[in-house]
């Protein structure tokens, strides 16, 4: 049985591997999502200058549970609203190594259908 620590550490190699690949520009910046058992996080971050330019949390929020595929729903839907009124229309996706699937893929299709592009 895979303890949740060797879980994490799998997590973060195959989250370097993305990162290799995956970079974010002052045109097409990154958006990050990272959850963890009770809340979920997003960010934009432009790589080249090393800042984060919007980010939404379920803490931020103060939505009562981010445990769930609502509250990514709705961390989706507040990342890209905020990012379309700083002028962000495109991104690229970085799902942070867990699988696109619940709500890691909640959270993109609301930011998807909120007007961003990825």
């Amino acid at each position: 049985m895979i303890t949740q620590t060797e879980r994490n550490q799998i997590r973060r190699r195959i989250h370097a591997r993305i990162r290799e690949k995956l970079s974010g520009t002052g045109e097409r910046p990154r958006l990050n999502v990272y959850r963890s058992l009770n809340h979920i996080y997003a960010q934009v971050i432009d790589d080249q200058k090393g800042e984060t330019l919007v980010s939404a949390s379920t803490l931020q929020m103060k939505l009562k549970t981010g445990g769930n595929v609502a509250a990514a729903k709705e961390i989706g839907k507040a990342v890209a609203e905020r990012a379309v009124a700083k002028g962000i229309r495109s991104v690229v996706f970085d799902r942070g190594g867990y699988l696109y699937h619940g709500r890691v893929k909640a959270l993109a299709d609301a930011a998807r259908e909120a007007g961003l592009e990825f």
